[in-house]
Parts: structure tokens; C-alpha cells; sequence
């Protein structure tokens, strides 16, 4: 067997030329890591991860065209034994649970350590999931809540800060300028909202939700 068959052999998918050049130099200083491929983008990606065969894939989240989560869930379709490594500035839960729910092995903010890095790569690849310490607490949260209450775990962080908006009486412009997002994002969250918990219109979501503990209606 040769020495570069017995390496990790390593994918990296990131939008941004600077760090992820840097990246790749500084994951070839590993010798138990190869990087076969680059990708500056999903699309990208799709093309090359059939040919490179990586044993894991480092996926950035915010990229154009094709973000983290689709090209995510475009990896997992393909049906490929291949281990996939999120590696993003984002904390957000909706983030963090959406790439969980797609199918990451692991989740690690960009201010790793290199070294911890590469331990967190020889896991993904042997089949064990890591998270970054600062995202520990949110999958903790959601799986609390998922032996609680089932339904809870349909609902993303922001759905829920959507929903309390709801209660409130609040139009679509009033939610988006209270939370700092645009019309249309509130428009999708609620649209998933209705979708998640099978209601016919805001009113009844709120009902629906008050009565599955997820919030409690305003006075």
C-alpha cells in the first residue's frame, strides 16, 4: 500500500480564494492529509467530488450560486461514502441545526485551531461526528426538547422568534424590522411555520403552537 493510500484524502469547498489557499497550505503540512480537490463553489463541487472520490469533504456554509446546506444535500443525493466537514464563521441555530438535519458528520467554526483541525478531520473520516465547543449547547437545547415535545424540533430558533411576533399581532413588515430581515424572509418563515405545524393561516399556527408548549400567547 502506498503512503499517500493511507492518508485522508480531503475536499475543500469555499468561496473565498484567500482562505481557502490558506487552508489547503496549511492542511499539506499534515502528512496524514491529502488534498485532492478545491472547489470555489457548490456547483464546482458537484463536478469534481465524483472524479477526486475525497474521503471528506471541508464545506464552507455562505457561498454563492449553491449555498453549504443545498450543496449539502446535493453531496448526500449523490449516495457517496463520503463524510462531510462544515466549516463556517456561522453560529446560528438555524445554521447549525439546518446542516445537522442535511446530513454533516461535523461542525466546526473557522477559528479552530490547526491542530484540532486535523483531529476533527481523522474523526469525520473514521465515522464519528464533532462539533465546535461554541455549538455544543444548541444540539444539547434541541435534543432536550426533542424528547420533550417532538414537534419542537420542526421548529428552527428563528420560527420561534417569528412566531412570538406573531403573537403579538404583528404584520410582515413590522417582523422583518423588528428581527432585522427582509419582508421575503419573514414571508418563507412563515410559510414553513404553516407547513411545520399543518396550519391554514398565522392565526391558527399560534394556536397550534400555544398548545404544543412551543410559546405562550401574549396577554
Amino acid at each position: 500500500m502506498s503512503e499517500s493510500s493511507k492518508r485522508v484524502r480531503v475536499m475543500v469547498v469555499d468561496d473565498h480564494t484567500l482562505f481557502r489557499r490558506g487552508l489547503i497550505s496549511l492542511l499539506s503540512e499534515f502528512q496524514d492529509l491529502l488534498v485532492v480537490a478545491e472547489a470555489g463553489d457548490g456547483n464546482q463541487a458537484i463536478d469534481l467530488i465524483t472524479l477526486q472520490k475525497p474521503d471528506v469533504v471541508l464545506l464552507d456554509l455562505n457561498m454563492p450560486f449553491m449555498d453549504g446546506i443545498s450543496t449539502l444535500s446535493a453531496i448526500r443525493a449523490l449516495d457517496l461514502p463520503v463524510h462531510i466537514l462544515m466549516l463556517t464563521i456561522s453560529q446560528a441555530d438555524e445554521d447549525l441545526m439546518g446542516a445537522i438535519r442535511a446530513g454533516a458528520d461535523g461542525y466546526l467554526l473557522k477559528n479552530t485551531e490547526p491542530e484540532e483541525l486535523r483531529k476533527s478531520i481523522l474523526r469525520v473520516a473514521s465515522g464519528q461526528a464533532v462539533l465546535s465547543p461554541e455549538v455544543t449547547a444548541p444540539v444539547m437545547h434541541a435534543l432536550s426538547r426533542k424528547f420533550t415535545n417532538p414537534a419542537a424540533t420542526l421548529i428552527s430558533e428563528r420560527e420561534l422568534e417569528v412566531l412570538g411576533c406573531l403573537t403579538e399581532g404583528l404584520t410582515t413588515h413590522q417582523i422583518g424590522s423588528k428581527l432585522f430581515i427582509s419582508e421575503n424572509t419573514v414571508k418563507t418563515h412563515i410559510r414553513h411555520i404553516l407547513d411545520k405545524l399543518d396550519a391554514s393561516n398565522r392565526t391558527e399556527a399560534v394556536s397550534k403552537a400555544v398548545q404544543l408548549g412551543l410559546i405562550k400567547r401574549k396577554n
